[in-house]
């Protein structure tokens, strides 16, 4: 695989398919959407993306995981990005950027074809503006 680009995020390691624990992934989960911190046992971040997951991307700032994104696919041609977090001490420089352009690299270098992503609103500046998603059509089933 060809290098990730260096995105915005200076200062900050991105990693396609970087180490990390689930201790790690819970505590920036449960930061990034306001959930409750779950415990390595209740939710096994290394477990489900070795078993489900195409990648995903790490950004570490001084050996400290502050990003993290999941990488979905089909297994052929379509990849999602899921969970994108940054922690709080870390938005605004740039690392949600790149922890994009890096799922983007990772699924385009595996020969996706499409990259999709779903938001809220609030968020559509980011994905749109700056990241450069276009705008579809999309459906949600709330189960």
């Amino acid at each position: 695989m060809d290098p990730i680009p260096a995105g915005h995020a200076r200062g900050v390691d991105i990693e396609w398919r970087g180490a990390f624990t689930s201790d790690e992934a819970n505590r920036l989960h449960a930061e990034a959407f306001g959930a409750r911190l779950y415990s390595s046992e209740e939710w096994d971040w290394e477990r489900q993306v070795a078993a489900h997951s195409l990648g995903w991307v790490t950004a570490r700032s001084e050996g400290r995981l502050v990003g993290f994104v999941n990488v979905l696919w089909d297994g052929l041609v379509h990849a999602w990005i899921q969970d994108v977090m940054v922690d709080s001490a870390s938005r605004r420089l740039g690392i949600g950027r790149a922890l994009v352009d890096a799922a983007a690299h990772g699924a385009r270098e595996s020969r996706c074809l499409y990259l999709h992503v779903d938001f809220d609103d609030a968020l559509r500046p980011f994905y749109i503006d700056s990241c450069g998603f276009r705008p579809t059509s999309a459906g949600l089933l709330e189960l």
